[in-house]
């Protein structure tokens, strides 16, 4: 199974805010056309970009994907090719192991900066970035791995949990 779902109000709260319409009116990914292979991010929130800043902006989005799929979270081609916005680590990754993690419930986030040399506004339902859900492959000879992720963001790099 692969699907979209909200994060809960209480973690919206946590990160975003309290606007109960917000979150209920705020749309899940979705694609624009019937070939497109990203789903679309929606902004959650109002900001402005400055040239040379960088913002970590909440998505209100977590996935669940099968155990062999990862999902790509890409910035919008249209805002790097014209206004020179960037995705900070220019390609996020997120594991199936990520949803509903204890830190964060799984909740996606987007950093961006701002490489070009005016304002990037940005509101409210605004497209912000897509995910591209992707099957990927594991070597024959592995070792079994026994740890497990602890947290949200991060998490991995400390080694996880044993089981």
């Amino acid at each position: 199974m692969r699907k979209f779902e909200k994060i809960s109000f209480e973690q919206w709260k946590k990160d975003i805010n309290d606007d109960y319409e917000l979150y209920c009116n705020h749309e899940l990914p979705k694609r624009e056309t019937k070939y497109s292979a990203g789903y679309d991010f929606r902004s959650p929130i109002d900001f402005v970009l400055h040239p040379g800043e960088v913002k970590k902006v909440p998505t209100g989005i977590k996935m669940i994907m099968n155990e062999d799929e990862m999902l790509m979270l890409v910035v919008r081609g249209s805002m790097g090719f014209k206004y020179n916005v960037r995705m900070t680590n220019q390609i996020g990754i997120f594991e199936s192991d990520y949803y509903n993690n204890i830190t964060n419930e799984g909740h996606a986030f987007i950093s961006l900066q701002n490489h070009g040399d005016q304002d990037f506004a940005v509101n409210v339902g605004d497209r912000i970035g897509q995910g591209i859900f992707v099957k990927f492959l594991t070597v024959d000879d592995e070792a079994e791995i026994i740890n497990e992720r602890t947290g949200g963001f991060g998490s991995t790099n400390k080694g996880g949990k044993d089981k």
